[in-house]
């Protein structure tokens, strides 16, 4: 499955080279083989049988004739996006249900071809970047077991950089998608607010939220988004998406935070990384231009100190005030902060936030993308556990601004640290800019050499 990109799996099923019913029996094999190492990526699979007549109705599909963009490709889902028939647990079993439909961006990928393999562990109601914070168990990085996998989206993550699925459904309100991409090796896909359907996706931030996407290749996430992507009537936050995808031209400027700007916490490898993607962009006919990044750090601090606590908490309400033991301890002090947020407050948090999205747009006067480190650090699992909100923030630092001001971004590999875990950067655009359709990723991807190698380094020497 490591082998195959979600492009090459289509092609074969699609030409008749291979069978879906066969690649689906290959991923359970390497699940189940999997389970072994980190069973606790999961929370739900269906029964092997029956992911095995979703493929075998792909085959019979294509032989009838019909065009499957996605034929046969396996992919799984974070357990906070419902699918008939399975449980949405959003990690909490206090809260589980069972749906009674699927989620509308699911739907469009069994449509196109694609074959559920299971829904994957997160950071309970998707509060966190961390991977820790589930009843389900702690993913951790799947080249270095003592370190964390990053989060919300851990089990999604874990699931496509172990080559058990092709890609991975996250979603991402404050980095959840783009975090665990980058320190599992991935291209974390983060599409501009509505361009997706968040219909049947469990909210976080209803206002904020993304459905996002892990995969191993920009084109493979391309080829995703180009599923997923359209206006859905149902969801209330849904946006005409433009016919024609607006990626920047050659000839461009990217913006890069003042020195002053710039936080590794300590981390040197992942500064000097951070440096070789400036050069590779450069290289790539780029400009640096420091940018001033003060209103987006800014805007960031009204996540989780302003009034948007208030928002999750409104998400769980009942439970909080009923079942309060129900919920994880980290996750439970962080929402019921949001009893506390008055609505005086609340249209103080939406003035300030105005404030610097207007002050946020003259970046946008200045540069075409920025480029930005996508976590300053990793941080080991232990580490973690034993100071679950100050590490959690840091790791925020570059990504909780995006949503709030209406940013896309993609987040792109840039390096393995000598642990082994993974160093990832950050392209971030104005909202409707599709960077994934530009060359920058694609070639920043490809500029990486120690990728490949290190990959197997890992699988060699890090069976913890």
């Amino acid at each position: 499955m490591s082998h195959l990109s979600v492009i090459a799996i289509a092609a074969e099923v699609s030409a008749g080279l291979r069978s879906a019913e066969r690649i689906a029996a290959d991923a359970l094999a390497a699940i189940a083989a999997y389970d072994q190492v980190q069973a606790h990526a999961w929370i739900c699979r269906p029964d092997p049988e029956t992911v095995l007549a979703q493929a075998r109705s792909v085959d019979q599909r294509i032989a009838a004739g019909e065009i499957l963009p996605l034929a046969g490709v396996p992919f799984a889902i974070k357990d906070n996006i419902d699918v008939a028939g399975l449980p949405t647990t959003a990690a909490c079993p206090a809260y589980a249900y069972e749906p009674a439909v699927t989620a509308h961006v699911v739907t469009r990928l069994l449509e196109a071809g694609a074959v559920l393999m299971g829904k994957t562990n997160l950071d309970q109601f998707a509060t966190g970047l961390v991977g820790a914070r589930s009843p389900y168990g702690a993913p951790q990085c799947v080249y270095n077991r003592d370190y964390i996998s990053g989060g919300s989206s851990s089990g999604s993550a874990v699931a496509v950089a172990a080559g058990l699925v092709a890609f991975a459904l996250g979603t991402d309100t404050a980095g959840s998608g783009r975090v665990p991409a980058a320190f599992n090796g991935l291209i974390g896909f983060k599409p501009t607010k509505g361009r997706w359907s968040t219909s049947g996706v469990v909210p976080a931030c209803r206002t904020l939220d993304c459905v996002t996407v892990m995969t191993r290749t920009v084109a493979d996430a391309t080829l995703v988004d180009q599923v997923c992507a359209g206006f859905d009537p149902t969801d209330a936050y849904s946006r005409i998406a433009p016919a024609t995808p607006q990626a920047p031209g050659q000839a461009f400027k990217f913006g890069v935070p003042r020195p002053d700007q710039l936080v590794f916490m300590g981390d040197d490898q992942a500064k000097a990384f951070y440096a070789r993607a400036i050069a590779r962009l450069t290289a790539l006919g780029g400009r640096a231009v420091e940018v001033d990044i003060e209103p987006l750090l800014e805007a960031a601090k009204l996540l989780y100190s302003g009034p948007w606590v208030a928002e999750r908490t409104a998400v769980i309400e009942d439970l909080l005030r009923h079942q309060p033991a129900a919920v994880h301890p980290t996750v439970r002090a962080i929402l019921q902060g949001g009893f506390g947020i008055s609505a005086v407050e609340a249209f103080k948090g939406i003035y300030a936030l105005a404030d610097h999205a207007r002050a946020a747009e003259r970046v946008w006067t200045a540069v075409d993308t920025l480029l930005l480190p996508t976590t300053p650090t990793i941080y080991r699992l232990r580490e973690v556990l034993a100071e679950p909100f100050a590490l959690n923030g840091a790791l925020g630092y570059y990504t909780n601004f995006v949503n709030l001001l209406d940013m896309s971004a993609i987040a792109v590999p840039a390096g393995f640290r000598d642990n082994d875990t993974g160093f990832g950067v950050t392209l971030v655009g104005p909202a409707g800019q599709m960077t994934l359709y530009s060359p920058w990723p694609t070639a920043m991807r490809k500029s990486n050499p120690c990728l490949k190698s290190q990959l197997l380094i890992s699988l060699v020497s890090r069976k913890r």
